[in-house]
């Protein structure tokens, strides 16, 4: 009975944020259509201001659950801009929490609405979300061989034509690290060394091709690229042997005590745009993530092991800057569900949205 009690317990932990989180999707995604739809005759400036407003809401309610709920502790390494920027951000990729930590970074420049992803094309299938990530300015793509260059670029230019800001978030080793996948970790390794590249032990050997066009196209409108390494406390197991980071729902079930993050904003003029050295600047940087999550995990001078070179502080989110988007959100799902015809609309809002979503993603260029 009480083992039963205990079990129930963990599992509340993740569901009922996840209920939150994907029972309120209805809701905002039909606010965002009827402004979709009022918008279609103005300029498409006006359109991307109150679209990059609401996504704020959302993804703010969202590190409501993430930062508030969990009570994860927060440590940037680092000076993070005060003031909005164009930028394309950088990181390394070991969790499917990983695009949460892009938020927590943007939150706290006031930059959240601005976040756009470069999504795997596989994502374009979530109900609902897969469609909305599109609309939003999100990229799929498919990789090595079936990159659609000229679709990333003509979404690309979309967006910079029209003036939205941006904060496109770009994980470049195309899929995640997990020690665990020996395979995975063996070819990547060994393609650095048939390419004559610095083997990378913590990370893997970086793919280019979306993050060179991305600097190329939206070069006039840069700021800086945010470079961004991320380490998860608690994955070392007794042995001192490093362990897949944490999914989402192990992440909501508080299994995470503290988040390492360590920026590095690296100014777009010193940025080569030549491919083959654009490639080779890339690889540096890895190879200084590589370097940094090495001493992470391994070192044995107790100044460098779990933490991340430089001044490590503490950053909480403050509630007011997430719990008002709960609320906001939680308002608009309750009358829905509380009525005949809420009830019906909001089961609609589900299954035609996220056919007509699949549909969308896969006949639009």
């Amino acid at each position: 009975m009480l083992l039963s009690l205990v079990v129930h317990t963990y599992s509340l932990r993740y569901w009922f944020p996840a209920t939150i989180m994907l029972g309120t999707a209805p809701a905002y995604v039909l606010s965002w259509g009827v402004w979709r739809l009022l918008s279609t005759v103005l300029p498409a400036r006006f359109y991307h201001k109150l679209d990059d407003r609401l996504y704020c809401i959302y993804q703010s309610m969202v590190l409501f659950f993430f930062e508030n709920y969990t009570g994860v502790e927060i440590v940037i390494y680092g000076d993070i801009p005060k003031n909005k920027e164009n930028v394309i951000y950088l990181s390394n990729h070991q969790c499917t929490a990983d695009w949460i930590i892009a938020d927590m970074l943007a939150i706290r420049q006031s930059a959240i609405g601005h976040i756009r992803y470069v999504l795997k094309d596989g994502l374009k299938w979530l109900p609902l979300y897969g469609w909305y990530f599109s609309q939003h300015g999100g990229i799929f793509v498919k990789r090595s061989a079936k990159f659609n260059e000229k679709a990333m670029k003509r979404k690309l230019l979309s967006q910079t034509r029209c003036g939205a800001p941006m904060y496109l978030v770009i994980f470049p080793e195309g899929t995640r690290y997990n020690p665990e996948l020996k395979n995975v970790i063996t070819d990547s390794q060994k393609f650095a060394e048939r390419e004559g590249l610095a083997v990378l032990k913590h990370t893997l050997t970086p793919r280019v091709k979306a993050s060179h066009l991305a600097v190329n196209i939206m070069n006039d409108s840069l700021d800086a690229v945010y470079d961004v390494t991320v380490a998860y406390e608690g994955t070392l197991d007794d042995s001192g042997q490093r362990r897949p980071a944490p999914s989402m729902a192990e992440f909501l079930c508080k299994e995470c005590p503290r988040i390492h993050i360590h920026f590095d904003r690296v100014d777009i003029k010193g940025i080569p745009l030549e491919p083959e050295l654009f490639r080779r600047w890339m690889h540096k940087r890895f190879e200084m993530k590589d370097r940094m999550l090495t001493d992470f995990y391994e070192s044995e001078d107790p100044d460098k092991k779990g933490r991340f070179p430089g001044e490590g502080r503490i950053s909480p989110l403050n509630l007011s800057k997430s719990l008002p988007s709960a609320l906001i959100l939680g308002g608009l799902t309750l009358p829905m569900l509380l009525t005949e015809n809420g009830r019906k609309l909001y089961v609609r809002t589900w299954v035609y949205g996220t056919l007509l979503g699949w549909l969308w993603v896969n006949i639009s260029p």
